[in-house]
């Protein structure tokens, strides 16, 4: 509730550490990825021989109790926290996957989206494949299942030139964990090793440090890493595609601001990003606030940067989360009041800049910003920290249709109509590259429709007329 943020992908996490409690491992480390995914989360622990899994939807916290993760014995886990993406929020999307093959039980956890879904799942069910969910991640699955190789690492490399899209995968096969990365470089996956012997991948590097892991370094895109034992190998199967897609809303809103990508500390990015928006972007004001949390670096930056004083607005109840008791028809007329309240001796008789990361389909903006001038404030000028979103993502990161993106609909001026701000300023592209300092390598599809791999008309999911395959 009066949340207008894109919504999170998924985080997974996969482990090999002997003589561990790996499944309690996974679960601290689900917990630090919890920001990744709220609808969902899975364990799945093996021994060698069999795999056992427990999955549900709701919390991390909520999913596992200390008697779920008593059964989950043995050395090697994978884990994942779920947004649904591909698939509907439902119990059979939940992951991981678990599937009995002839060579032996095969569990598979995955972030990401593939644009070529549909034509894979096709390709299954004519050859009789049983598919029991609408996830893009069974697909995955059963095309492992049934791929030709040696090993199961042989078996990933000779099924991978077939994805086309984002995909982060964890795989709990035998005695192994084995993960990769998607050849575009989409989302983020990062390998750490554990003091006490083993190693771990995760989402995000915030994860690992949470496990006390050492030696973290970024997976490359198309490299698979082998877990088994104490020990880890890597293969690169695929090679890297020029140039890459890092999603640039990993540094915007997505990860951590203690994680590390692309080597850069998404705390530092965020300031960065602030400081440009306020050399681009500049206005006559009192007071810099952030909307709490994930704007906070920026709003620093933006103060930094303009010397206009940081102040905080807004108060965050962070405690909303995800609700099965449903307010009162008054209560949910107030919309973003339920999850924020104003400190008006900060903002009474000044001339505000509010400074948040982005606008997706416009429901948020107008209501903070009412809320800032019932507070006392005499002017309110937003600022976001990335270009007008446009374009939907179509590589499993939820930003609506075509018909839902407010920025698709309206000019800058007009939606700083819509919202009652005094004035509207968002990031261009080359201010927000220039913050990360770098030329190319992002995709940055959702602002320029200008898609890193070809996108087909029938995922746009508008009325919208196109002369071809974006790409």
């Amino acid at each position: 509730m009066g949340d207008d943020h894109p919504k999170e992908e998924c985080g997974v996490i996969g482990i090999s550490a002997p003589s561990s409690e790996v499944a309690r491992l996974a679960f601290f480390g689900l917990y630090a990825l919890q920001h990744r995914g709220q609808e969902a989360a899975g364990i799945a622990v093996s021994d060698g021989r069999a795999v056992r899994l427990h999955k549900g939807q709701g919390l991390v916290g909520q999913v596992f109790q200390p008697g779920t993760l008593d059964p989950l014995r043995g050395d090697l886990a994978i884990g994942h926290t779920r947004y649904s993406t591909t698939g509907s929020n439902s119990e059979r999307n939940v992951q991981p996957y678990l599937v009995e093959t002839i060579h032996g039980p095969l569990g598979v956890a995955h972030n990401g989206n593939l644009v070529n879904a549909d034509d894979l799942r096709n390709s299954l069910l004519e050859r009789g494949a049983g598919l029991q969910s609408s996830s893009d991640s069974e697909v995955l699955a059963l095309m492992l299942a049934a791929a030709e190789g040696e090993t199961w690492e042989d078996r990933l490399a000779n099924t991978m030139h077939l994805w086309t899209g984002a995909y982060c995968l964890v795989m709990i096969c035998g005695t192994k964990v084995i993960a990769t990365r998607d050849p575009w470089g989409f989302r983020p996956l990062s390998l750490g090793r554990l003091p006490s012997g083993g190693h771990v991948v995760a989402s995000e590097t915030g994860a690992l440090q949470t496990l006390g892991c050492e030696s973290i370094r970024e997976i490359e895109p198309g490299e698979v890493v082998v877990l088994q034992g104490s020990l880890c190998r890597t293969v690169q199967a695929l090679k890297p595609r020029e140039p890459q897609a890092r999603c640039t809303f990993e540094h915007i809103y997505f990860s951590r601001p203690d994680a590390t990508w692309d080597d850069l500390l998404i705390h530092q990015a965020r300031q960065r990003l602030g400081e440009e928006l306020a050399r681009e972007h500049e206005v006559e004001a009192d007071v810099v606030i952030p909307v709490p949390d994930s704007s906070m670096p920026a709003a620093i930056g933006y103060a930094s940067a303009s010397g206009i004083a940081y102040n905080e607005g807004f108060v965050k109840n962070r405690y909303i989360g995800r609700t099965f008791i449903e307010p009162t028809d008054e209560l949910r007329r107030q919309g973003v009041a339920m999850k924020f309240n104003t400190l008006p001796a900060n903002l009474a008789g000044k001339r505000v800049i509010v400074v948040d990361d982005s606008i997706v389909r416009g429901t948020t903006s107008g209501p903070l910003v009412r809320l800032i001038r019932e507070a006392g404030a005499t002017e309110v000028h937003v600022r976001i920290t990335c270009p007008p979103i446009a374009h939907p993502c179509f590589f499993g990161v939820d930003m609506g249709t075509y018909d839902e993106l407010i920025a698709h609909q309206l000019s800058v001026e007009e939606i700083s109509d819509h919202i009652g701000a005094d004035s509207l300023g968002f990031l261009s592209v080359e201010r927000m590259m220039k913050a990360l300092g770098r030329d190319d390598g992002y995709c940055n599809a959702c602002f320029t429709g200008t898609y890193p791999v070809p996108v087909q008309l029938s995922l746009l999911g508008t009325k919208k007329r196109f002369d071809g395959v974006l790409g």
